[in-house]
């Protein structure tokens, strides 16, 4: 473990900035936060520890706005064990800021999960396990015929006597519900008085509705293609002439954000190419969307809460419906994202890390503390190799996951 009380120096290795990738600059963490990024010609005091990344790549940590599970737990477990364990499986691939994410259910699963993240968050900073930013409250709001692998029974409109129960927790920084339900403009109001980033997701919307919906917030939508409305889904509600859907809206609204799952199943690179070029690294999120699945073997696992989740396939790729023929959630960690993102955007590094760290910290409004390596952050830092493998992951300066290259570990000042 690094000594927040000690200044720690990162050099040796190109440094991922927000808009750029330099060579020949430092790193510099004192108590918990950067202190200086500079190039790498100054003394340093010898009581300064230094590390060398001996030519792997430093970046900030990721931050993660969609994320159901990992670790054979799922945030709906609703149990603080739970909710630690998902923390800690995310953290060891990049992700060091995350929003716990609701699926469908109940009021009582959904208050009892905010419960649980909340007994976490107020274990104060972490040392091993990734920090809770808030909660994404994604379900129940879903279009029935937009459900995907979430509970059908537990979808319904949104009702004030109800969300204004999880609002007034002060949790809930993201909120998603699909456009065309009744009742959607309220929620969305609501949402904006709480300070969220408002979301469409799991909807079957037209271009008229998500129109409707922008005009009271919402200027995001959740993961791009998947369980989304589209020209084709849109007819058999629409009939003819055949109506724009949320793709179209997306696209065309300079200020809509959008997220994209780059596991390498559910999105070709070049679906993953284009949304990057159509909405550029700004206003394109790396997500996700994992599932309890990650990091454990093939088999059946439920999505959702333990108790009553449905069912679902891991055929070690991604999660899939038992009957094969849909995919259920995502089984990987951002680490995966940013490689698949970042081989199908032609290497594009800055840009890469970007959708996976200050875009979303924007959107969420945590930049201020997160997201990029500048001065006044924490010092949430991740060390890879030269092909973007994690070595080695640091929560404000302290190593918490991997190991500190062995010539680093002696005290000693740069001459």
């Amino acid at each position: 473990m690094t000594d927040t009380n000690v200044t720690t120096v990162f050099h040796g290795g190109p440094v991922v900035l927000a808009d750029r990738v330099v060579d020949g600059f430092r790193v510099v963490v004192s108590d918990g936060r950067i202190t200086a990024v500079e190039k790498d010609r100054k003394s340093t005091p010898r009581s300064a520890k230094i590390i060398d990344i001996g030519g792997a790549i430093l970046t900030p940590g990721m931050v993660d706005i969609h994320i159901h599970g990992g670790g054979g737990a799922d945030f709906m477990d609703a149990t603080p064990e739970a909710v630690r364990t998902v923390c800690q499986t995310h953290l060891r691939h990049g992700t060091t800021t995350l929003f716990p994410t609701t699926t469908t259910g109940t009021i009582e699963q959904l208050e009892s999960m905010f419960r649980a993240c909340r007994t976490i968050q107020q274990l104060g900073e972490p040392t091993d396990y990734a920090r809770i930013a808030g909660i994404h409250l994604y379900g129940p709001y879903f279009a029935e015929d937009k459900v995907g692998c979430h509970k059908k029974e537990h979808t319904r409109t949104p009702d004030p006597k109800e969300f204004q129960r999880y609002f007034k927790t002060g949790l809930v920084k993201i909120a998603t519900c699909a456009a065309e339900l009744p009742g959607a403009s309220i929620f969305y109001r609501a949402a904006a008085r709480n300070g969220c980033l408002i979301t469409c997701g799991h909807s079957n919307s037209t271009y008229q509705e998500m129109a409707a919906a922008f005009r009271v917030g919402m200027r995001h939508v959740d993961h791009f293609w998947c369980v989304m409305s589209s020209v084709t889904s849109l007819r058999p509600r629409c009939g003819t002439p055949m109506q724009a859907g949320m793709e179209q809206f997306v696209l065309v609204e300079p200020e809509m954000s959008t997220e994209v799952i780059a596991d390498g199943s559910h999105l070709s690179d070049e679906l993953l190419n284009f949304a990057y070029r159509m909405k550029s690294a700004k206003k394109l999120c790396l997500v996700t969307d994992s599932s309890r699945a990650l990091d454990q073997p093939p088999g059946r696992y439920k999505f959702g809460p333990l108790d009553d989740g449905d069912w679902f396939l891991n055929d070690g790729e991604v999660g899939r419906t038992l009957d094969g023929k849909n995919l259920a959630s995502s089984v990987a960690g951002m680490d995966r994202m940013i490689r698949t993102m970042n081989r199908a955007n032609g290497g594009a590094l800055a840009d890469t890390i970007r959708m996976a760290s200050l875009t979303p910290a924007e959107l969420t409004g945590v930049a201020d503390t997160v997201g990029s390596i500048e001065v006044g952050k924490r010092a949430d830092l991740i060390i890879w190799s030269p092909k973007l493998q994690i070595r080695s992951v640091f929560l404000g300066g302290n190593l918490a996951h991997g190991r500190v290259p062995a010539e680093s570990r002696k005290i000693a000042a740069i001459k």
